[in-house]
């Protein structure tokens, strides 16, 4: 079982040598989180990145801009420019709450919305219904998702009220090599709040999270045939104790989020309510552990021309007052550099 104790002292820190992030022993510079309202030197908050929760980053390789979400602010974020440069950051509005994106091969992007899943052909272009889900939209939307290595895009949903595991995993089969029309498919089921998809490399196992589970599954995966198998749990962290609150002296390591998995096979993971990411090897293992200054990071994903750079995206939407004076760089978009890079975004192929 996850131990919050056991990893108080295993904290990242910043190599002034190599730039990286590594893990080890808490250290007086090391850039650990500070009370104050202080953010810590290893992660850099985006200019103008502020959002009510941000979601669903990638990096474009071809643009060299980072994309996001922002659920409840409803609108698709990207950078433009030299990111640390003073670069400017482009929103376009949606109509309803986007739970997940990814970009598309022949240009604009995938969106999943509340009620389905849709396509635009380029920046702020019409959205054109690709498949619906049978959910109730009026307590049910889509949440996490991400495209895999052959071109198609899975998205889960999420039950807003969260009285009831009925929420599932899609993926929809819009490649037109086989002549079909695109095929939406549900590959799992029986979880609250979906979350935490990835892709080992080798495309053999697939990993999702139930967030209010406190569990991560993983799944035996034939990616050429797009079936799972052998379902299990990858991780079962502890659940939030009885009466905590952020900055209470009870230890609660957060709940699993949005993920991703590096050029190693690590899935790195986002612990809401936690102020940390996760490193797990494919073991399950947690190998490292990095203190982020937002209480809620929602997802991470990996950019630069090299791979080497960490962004994770964060919430404040419904946080305490005295969190956020606490914590200030909620709600915006964070980055650090590692040692081991990341893997391309995959894009949507129709």
């Amino acid at each position: 079982m996850f131990s919050p104790q056991a990893l108080r002292c295993e904290r990242a820190f910043f190599c002034p040598r190599s730039g990286a992030a590594r893990c080890g022993p808490v250290r007086s510079d090391s850039g650990v989180p500070r009370r104050g309202g202080t953010i810590p030197a290893m992660w850099t908050p985006l200019d103008n990145s502020l959002s009510a929760l941000g979601e669903s980053p990638f990096w474009h390789p071809q643009e060299r801009s980072l994309y996001w979400l922002d659920i409840p602010g409803r609108a698709v974020l990207r950078t433009r420019g030299e990111i640390g440069a003073g670069g400017a950051v482009e929103r376009w509005d949606l109509p309803t709450e986007p739970g997940c994106m990814a970009p598309a091969r022949s240009g604009g992007l995938v969106i999943a919305l509340r009620d389905g899943i849709y396509r635009a052909r380029e920046w702020g272009g019409a959205l054109a219904a690709i498949a619906r889900v049978e959910h109730d939209a009026a307590t049910m939307r889509f949440n996490d998702g991400k495209c895999d290595a052959f071109g198609r895009f899975w998205a889960g949903s999420i039950n807003e009220a969260k009285d009831r595991a009925n929420a599932a995993l899609y993926c929809l089969d819009a490649r037109r090599d086989g002549g079909q029309s695109p095929m939406l498919s549900q590959m799992a089921d029986g979880v609250t709040t979906a979350n935490g998809l990835a892709f080992s490399p080798d495309a053999r196992t697939l990993y999702w999270a139930d967030t209010p589970a406190h569990a991560v599954r993983a799944w035996d995966w034939d990616a050429a045939h797009n079936t799972l198998s052998r379902a299990r749990v990858f991780k079962q962290f502890d659940a939030k104790p009885e009466g905590w609150s952020p900055g209470s002296a009870l230890a609660y390591g957060g709940r699993p989020d949005g993920a991703t998995v590096d050029a190693e096979g690590h899935y790195w993971v986002a612990m809401f309510e936690g102020a940390q990411l996760l490193r797990l090897a494919p073991s399950g293992e947690v190998v490292a552990a990095f203190a982020l200054p937002a209480q809620c990071p929602t997802m991470p994903c990996f950019g630069g021309d090299d791979l080497r750079t960490l962004f994770v995206t964060t919430a404040r939407k419904g946080r305490p007052e005295a969190e956020l004076a606490r914590k200030p760089a909620s709600g915006m978009v964070l980055s650090t550099r590692v040692e081991t890079p990341g893997l391309p975004v995959h894009f949507f192929e129709d």
